[in-house]
């Protein structure tokens, strides 16, 4: 194969090699570009393009199908490589999440949408920058001005995927992605705040916006206030909020439900599913076609796991509500689960929006309603602690601010946290507007959020950190 061979003929050529029972091959062509900056200048600027091929093949037999996935990257010779994969299936045992493979159409379970399968990959380049770089210079130079530095890194990469089958589908997905993330200090580094948003093009970021955000922050920083671990009421932005719910959301598997492994396994067996979780009427969703958090509308799997087997490629991914009105309504479930249970397949998708029908309150709202309390800006070093409780731990991060009367009086030391995502849900006394933003621990894997502020009346800050 030469790298001139178009991803979708990487597809065929695997198909047509194929002697197994059965074959889904998918190919990632991806392209990206970014910059850095430290101290009010660009250090660096990049663009990559990458391939990523993948092959699963599927060989019955008596005992049931067994399956073997073999990845490579750049421009691998593919008969070699569907070789591969058809011995690693047939030194496998027999597959536990066996089932049909998807074919094409909505009642072979694929989405009616499929791309278009002819058209090159999409690209992106450093041209993406056009107007986000003179705008970022112009903050430079404002920063310089104040005697603040400003780091950071923008990032932008776009990945077509072509994903073909032996029982013929042929679906395609574009999936732009891109994130800013605004560092602001003061030159002895004593103080640091943080801005980020989360965009598909760059047309939309302001970085007037992002500068000006940080430069509040860091004027709030200038008193320092120590106070010790405890409960405070504190005011979680839509970053934090982000944080919290991807990991609640990653362990949203209907089995380790069902076998008593997760938060949402209810006493005496089965799961929580018809349970209450929120005292607040939120609701927890997902959906491909989401405005400007658009994502793939089916199924995309190289090894398969609790909460997505590789027989379900191509399965269509449509909205879900995860809970409505406060209510969980649905636990992500393989097609093979599902069967087992008698409860319906659901698909995990690429994005996560919380929210509350009719809260309009923005964040300054918020806190103007606050007579004492902390304002987040970030969370991170996230860890699990207790998988029965969801009980995570993680550290504040880039600005913790005191609320008196109203009004931001000062930047108060950092915390470890001790908190369960789920038990928030069931604290919080008020969401405010939704908005998108961009998670700060988790965003290397999950960037499509949107989310509100959160007040909780006693979010455990379980010790003092010196983090910065």
């Amino acid at each position: 194969m030469t790298r001139k061979q178009r991803p979708q003929d990487v597809v065929e050529q695997a198909l047509a090699a194929s002697t197994a029972d059965g074959q889904i091959t998918y190919v990632v062509e991806g392209s990206e570009a970014n910059l850095r900056w430290a101290g009010n200048s660009l250090t660096t600027n990049g663009a990559m393009r990458s391939r990523q091929v993948v092959v699963v093949s599927f060989v019955d037999g008596a005992a049931g199908t067994a399956v073997g996935t073999v990845t490579r990257s750049g421009t691998p010779d593919v008969a070699e490589l569907v070789a591969a994969s058809e011995q690693a299936a047939r030194a496998a045992g027999p597959a536990e999440d066996a089932m049909p493979l998807i074919v094409p159409g909505p009642d072979g379970g694929a989405p009616p949408g499929t791309g278009d399968w002819a058209a090159d990959p999409a690209e992106t380049s450093i041209d993406v920058f056009a107007e986000f770089a003179p705008a970022l210079g112009q903050a430079f130079g404002e920063a310089r001005d104040r005697d603040e530095l400003l780091f950071g890194y923008a990032e932008h990469s776009l990945s077509t995927t072509y994903l073909g089958s032996s029982t013929g589908l042929r679906l395609r997905h574009d999936q732009p992605t891109g994130r800013v993330e605004l560092n602001g200090k003061t030159p002895d580094f004593g103080r640091s705040v943080w801005a980020g948003t989360g965009t598909r093009d760059f047309t939309d970021v302001s970085v007037a916006g992002l500068a000006a955000d940080v430069q509040r922050k860091l004027a709030w920083s200038r008193r320092r206030v120590d106070l010790p671990a405890g409960r405070y009421e504190t005011l979680l932005p839509p970053s934090a909020v982000a944080d919290l719910m991807i990991y609640l959301y990653w362990t949203m598997t209907a089995r380790d439900a069902d076998e008593g492994r997760n938060v949402f396994a209810r006493a005496g067996g089965g799961n929580r599913t018809g349970e209450r979780l929120a005292g607040l009427p939120l609701t927890l969703r997902s959906d491909p076609h989401a405005p400007g958090l658009e994502a793939a509308p089916f199924q995309l799997v190289g090894a398969s796991s609790g909460s997505a087997s590789v027989f379900d490629n191509g399965m269509a991914a449509p909205a879900v509500d995860w809970i409505s009105g406060g209510v969980l309504m649905n636990l992500i479930r393989p097609r093979a689960w599902a069967l087992r249970t008698t409860a319906p397949a659901t698909a995990a998708v690429d994005n996560l929006v919380l929210e509350q029908p009719g809260a309009t309150a923005t964040q300054a709202e918020m806190v103007a309603a606050t007579d004492r309390g902390l304002l987040l800006t970030t969370l991170w070093y996230i860890r699990e602690v207790d998988p029965q409780t969801l009980l995570l731990t993680g550290l504040t991060r880039d600005g913790v601010f005191l609320v008196e009367g109203g009004e931001v009086t000062g930047a108060v030391n950092n915390y470890r946290f001790n908190e369960s995502p789920v038990d928030l849900l069931g604290r919080a006394v008020q969401a405010g507007a939704t908005e998108r933003t961009l998670p700060r621990e988790w965003n290397d894997w999950f960037t499509r959020t949107a989310m509100p502020t959160l007040r909780v009346p006693d979010f455990n800050m379980s010790s003092v950190s010196p983090a910065s």
